[in-house]
């Protein structure tokens, strides 16, 4: 008996992860607007993970409970939105759309350099310095985690509802078939 089991390249898996969550997420209960609200949320909030420095995941469930949105699919959109590696590629461009925004240079206190030395002693004066600095990033990407969510809304609740009717219209060709056998039977 040969059971080797097939290598996959990176991108492979990529792919076959990306498919894989997608096809959960087009699968989960809750209907259309409550899957595209948790997916949205979850897609949206993963563009702030590097700006607050994975702070944001204390809000992560509270938001998606408030907004009565499905927590699985806000997970979904959360990997998504991980495997697309969007928030580091728009990274560079979120300090420039902050400064856009909000052209005052922020200076809070001391600014001392960014030492995980310095952390991992229990220094968090280091943390909150690095989070002031970066309040232009942070008010990128929330812009574009807003736009993304909302354009990631539209999007899942379409393909939501069109997996709903080829999901019914595939049962409805399976009933038939049967119907149809049963009848010849009978004949």
């Amino acid at each position: 008996m040969n059971t080797k089991q097939r290598r996959y390249n990176m991108f492979q898996r990529l792919g076959r992860a990306f498919k894989l969550n997608f096809m959960k997420l087009l699968r989960s209960p809750g209907g259309a607007k409550k899957v595209a609200l948790g997916f949205a949320i979850g897609f949206g909030l993963e563009m702030l993970v590097i700006s607050t420095a994975s702070l944001i995941y204390i809000l992560f469930i509270p938001a998606v409970r408030i907004a009565k949105g499905s927590l699985p699919a806000s997970i979904i959109g959360n990997v998504i939105g991980k495997l697309t590696l969007l928030p580091v590629i728009l990274l560079p461009f979120a300090g420039k759309l902050g400064k856009l925004f909000f052209p005052i240079k922020v200076r809070i206190g001391h600014h001392n350099p960014f030492s995980f030395q310095k952390l991992m002693h229990g220094d968090f004066t280091v943390l909150v310095g690095f989070l002031h600095g970066s309040i232009h990033t942070l008010i990128g990407m929330s812009i574009f985690g807003i736009v993304l969510g909302v354009i990631s809304y539209f999007i899942i609740h379409y393909f939501y509802e069109k997996e709903l009717t080829n999901r019914k219209k595939r049962r409805r060709q399976k009933h038939e078939i049967r119907l149809n056998s049963i009848n010849k039977n009978y004949i």
